[in-house]
């Protein structure tokens, strides 16, 4: 419909009378643009919450790790003083801040395949209709878990290494 307005307008100037042409204006447009606009906006805020909520989160699984670490120095110096080298150790500590990661996104996976359940009745009731649903692709599930995985290793690394480079002889004198 626009078009037509638009070529009739343009056919009007190139015949030297603007008083025929048509000045409307696209109020649905302008709306939409505006909301449009708005959820951008809310899902620039999101997003930065999210990204803030991430790093903390990684910075709290450290935390944890390396009280695990002060914990277990007397078990860190028996492995050391039975033979394991310090990648061995690192590696343990790895592959615990791997398990928390793996569970948590699995978790975090789990949780939204429930909310999903009632959050698409709340949104057939409100649309009245069963053709607009809510889902998460399993793709972006298992790109979910592999962020979830990947922050907790990260998160890890430091006090990993911490307790790789620990003394046998100084972590079995501790209690």
């Amino acid at each position: 419909m626009l078009e037509i307005l638009d070529s009739y307008n343009a056919q009007m100037e190139a015949n030297g009378e603007p008083e025929k042409i048509i000045t409307y204006t696209d109020l649905v447009g302008t709306l939409m643009s505006s909301v449009t606009d708005i959820i951008n906006i809310i899902s620039y805020v999101l997003m930065a919450f999210v990204a803030i909520s991430l790093i903390v989160s990684s910075i709290m699984i450290g935390v944890i790790t390396y009280i695990s670490v002060l914990e277990r120095k007397k078990e860190i110096g028996i492995l050391r003083a039975i033979g394991a080298s310090k990648s061995n150790i690192s590696q343990v500590f790895n592959a615990e801040t791997f398990i928390i990661g793996l569970c948590a996104g699995l978790l975090g996976i789990g949780v939204t395949l429930l909310v999903l359940i009632p959050g698409n009745q709340i949104i057939h009731n409100l649309a009245g209709t069963n053709e607009i649903n809510a889902v998460l692709p399993a793709g972006a599930a298992l790109i979910l878990v592999a962020i979830s995985v990947v922050l907790t290793l990260l998160g890890g690394l430091i006090p990993s290494r911490k307790a790789a480079k620990q003394d046998p002889v100084t972590a079995l004198r501790t209690e």
